[in-house]
């Protein structure tokens, strides 16, 4: 078995590594990269890493509408598609191995498109997800659950949003504010923290199967699997 599968790292909610994607769609199984931010986060110190990357096919107009960047300019200062994915899932792994909780708004989305990228990217340190964990802790408040409105609900600082760096350092406020309203999770061994927040998951996503059916949609579609979807 992997070593650093064995790691015992526990939560410390000073210590996080807050990570973002920007893309070419919503869809995880078919969205190619644009840009990818690494926020190390040490109390108040921050170290960033962002990337721009040419996705390799043309960005849709409502996917420029929401992050700003353009075929041309990601043909033009975008580095290749494999390298941005490769220095990504390198810089996740120096995470987990530097002890640090991997904050991810979605994370469903975002790790679910590292691994349809690279099959060999696993989960091997704690993930930490402020949209599972808010669902959880407040399951019947009503209103959007979007990193905006959450950051709104939460009075947490959201500098741009779909910037992935600011949205990145905003997941980590709110990831900072949440786990100090959730005690369990920090100082947990991060598998226990990790397989609560899929069970928090599919839980909630059952549920709203359920209510699709009820309601003569499609559930087909809904997601259960946290925190890397089946590509």
């Amino acid at each position: 078995m992997n070593q650093e599968n064995q790691n015992p790292v526990t939560i410390d909610r000073n210590r996080l590594l807050a990570f973002d994607l920007e893309t070419t769609g919503p869809d995880p199984r078919t969205a190619h990269v644009v840009t990818s931010a690494l926020v190390a986060i040490d109390g108040p110190t921050k170290v960033e890493h962002t990337w721009m990357a040419d996705p390799g096919v043309e960005i849709p107009e409502g996917a420029t509408a929401v992050h700003g960047i353009t075929t041309a300019q990601a043909r033009e200062h975008g580095r290749p598609h494999a390298e941005v994915v490769t220095e990504t899932i390198a810089g996740i792994r120096t995470g987990w191995r530097e002890g640090r909780a991997l904050v991810v708004f979605n994370a469903a989305y975002d790790l679910t498109i590292l691994r349809r990228w690279d099959p060999s990217f696993e989960v091997l340190g704690p993930v930490v997800d402020p949209y599972v964990v808010d669902r959880a802790a407040d399951p019947y408040r009503k209103g959007k659950r979007t990193l905006a409105a959450l950051c709104s609900h939460h009075g947490v600082r959201l500098d741009a949003a779909h910037d992935a760096s600011a949205d990145a350092v905003a997941a980590a406020r709110l990831a900072w504010k949440l786990l100090g309203e959730v005690p369990d999770l920090v100082g947990a061994d991060w598998r226990r923290v990790n397989a609560q927040q899929a069970r928090w998951h599919e839980e909630r996503q059952r549920d709203f199967a359920a209510y699709l059916e009820r309601t003569g949609k499609d559930p087909s579609g809904v997601n259960t699997m946290w925190p890397v979807a089946t590509v």
